[in-house]
């Protein structure tokens, strides 16, 4: 063979390997940095998925969709308010258990809402909270189970307190997390 037919042949097989291992890196980072940004939601996702690759498909849906939103910081003045606000619903939970667990999830819900995230859908909030508050999502739908149990009167005083505790995770990263304001892109 002369040198022409093998470069003829050694390149084009030296390309495909070169875009095979490029493939390969942005496909294991792409997967690494959901994973990290999205936590134990990552595996939840993906086991929900009839695939892996349906699942990360839905993650990354989920953060155009968040990057979409207008995600603000609360002024200083409305933190003070839930602050104040979320005493009371712990006060409450002295005489009303119930009702006090119920408040607590109108009071995150509220919260959400000024933030700027959608409050219309419960399975809605899980996917748009999932993109910044991957951590504190299980704390969430722990206490939202105990809610609904709650309003049928089939809770115990120890779940609901729990319900409170869970609460009070999500209550707090969304009221501290002045963070950076979000914009929708242009």
């Amino acid at each position: 063979m002369s040198t022409g037919t093998l470069l003829a042949i050694i390149i084009p097989v030296v390309v495909v390997v070169a875009l095979l291992a490029v493939g390969i890196t942005l496909f294991v980072s792409r997967r690494r940095r959901l994973r990290e940004r999205f936590g134990p939601e990552y595996e939840r996702t993906v086991a929900d998925a009839d695939s892996r690759l349906a699942g990360e498909r839905e993650l990354r849906s989920r953060e155009k969709r968040h990057d979409s939103l207008e995600i603000k910081p609360l002024p200083s003045s409305s933190r003070e308010r839930y602050s104040r606000d979320w005493v009371g619903v712990q006060e409450e939970f002295v005489d009303r258990p119930e009702a006090a667990v119920h408040d607590a999830d109108r009071l995150v819900s509220s919260l959400m809402h000024e933030r700027g995230y959608p409050t219309e859908d419960y399975e809605q909030q899980l996917r748009d909270l999932s993109v910044e508050h991957s951590r504190t999502l299980e704390h969430y739908r722990a206490a939202h189970e105990v809610d609904a149990l709650g309003t049928q009167h089939k809770a115990t005083t120890e779940q609901l307190r729990g319900a409170m505790v869970h609460y009070r995770a999500l209550f707090d990263e969304l009221l501290s997390d002045g963070g950076q304001a979000r914009h929708a892109p242009a």
